[in-house]
């Protein structure tokens, strides 16, 4: 066994010319770890995750400095034209996940588990869980379900596949809860909520995320575990915060103008998109494009 001159760190910390001690915004020549996601929470420090399903987009968030990219089946309604989650197949987040890590450099990659790919049980979720890190290089996976699928998570675990677990509304079961509804109302609700969240820790689960949550129940969960929880719709207490990047751009066409209690757009890309079609279009028509700079001699 060899030993090494360099001094003793604590864990979490990065080697020098590695990435930075922050999640956010950090610069380094390795991708962030689960870990650093440890160590974060340790700190006390918030850090933002977004959802991504191309090279190209994931780019600009790595180059952003967000640390942690989340390869949602949520691309089913923001990506690929489906009413919800559930017709997202393996193969098809297995492509979008492998974009998504060629994009990018440094940020945590987490491939969703879509609908119908873990639900059997854990040798199911084992075997599927390995196609997404193996053929699309993801660095985690994300699956729904808090005592249900602790076995699952537990297994993925034990045989080196870093979990991201998901409670609180999961929009994979939308058929049985017949919509949205917020969750943790009432203290039976409250109670299972607790008792998922736990379960996914104790299984070995790196991170969760709480999916529509009362605020005060989210930050009571927050409080009790040792692992961070990502919010989505869960209050400003969650030790992370993550939106679909389509919504928080402003791309989404909100049907009758609905738009979710917890988005915030922090851009109107839609307009911009448009706008620029139909300038494009317009010069067209028109015989402005192309000029003679953008013609070959």
């Amino acid at each position: 066994m060899t030993q090494s001159n360099e001094p003793a760190r604590t864990p979490g910390t990065p080697a020098p010319g590695d990435a930075a001690p922050t999640l956010y915004g950090g610069r380094g020549s390795r991708r962030v770890t689960v870990r650093d996601i440890a160590a974060a929470k340790r700190r006390g420090e918030k850090w933002p995750m977004l959802t991504a399903y191309d090279a190209m987009t994931a780019a600009v968030f790595d180059e952003a400095g967000i640390p942690v990219l989340l390869v949602g089946d949520s691309a089913g309604n923001a990506h690929l034209g489906y009413d919800s989650t559930v017709p997202v197949t393996l193969d098809q987040m297995i492509m979008l996940s492998a974009a998504v890590v060629r994009g990018t450099r440094r940020t945590l990659v987490v491939g969703d588990l879509p609908f119908g790919s873990y639900q059997e049980g854990p040798v199911q979720a084992l075997r599927n869980a390995t196609r997404l890190m193996k053929e699309a290089g993801v660095g985690a996976v994300k699956l729904e379900g808090g005592e249900r699928s602790a076995e699952a998570i537990d297994l993925l675990v034990r045989s080196g596949i870093p979990v991201m677990a998901h409670v609180g509304l999961t929009p994979q079961s939308v058929n049985a809860y017949g919509g949205h509804p917020v969750q943790g109302r009432g203290d039976e609700a409250a109670q299972q909520l607790r008792r998922d969240a736990k379960a996914v820790q104790d299984a070995g689960a790196f991170a969760v995320v709480l999916e529509l949550v009362t605020g005060d129940l989210a930050a009571e969960v927050t409080g009790e575990l040792v692992i961070p929880t990502v919010g989505i719709g869960a209050g400003a207490q969650c030790d992370a915060q993550v939106l679909v990047w389509t919504d928080m751009a402003g791309m989404t066409d909100w049907p009758g103008g609905r738009k979710p209690r917890f988005v915030k757009e922090y851009a109107r890309l839609r307009e911009v998109l448009g706008d620029a079609a139909k300038a494009f279009a317009e010069d067209v028509v028109e015989g402005g494009y192309p000029a003679p700079e953008h013609s070959f001699r």
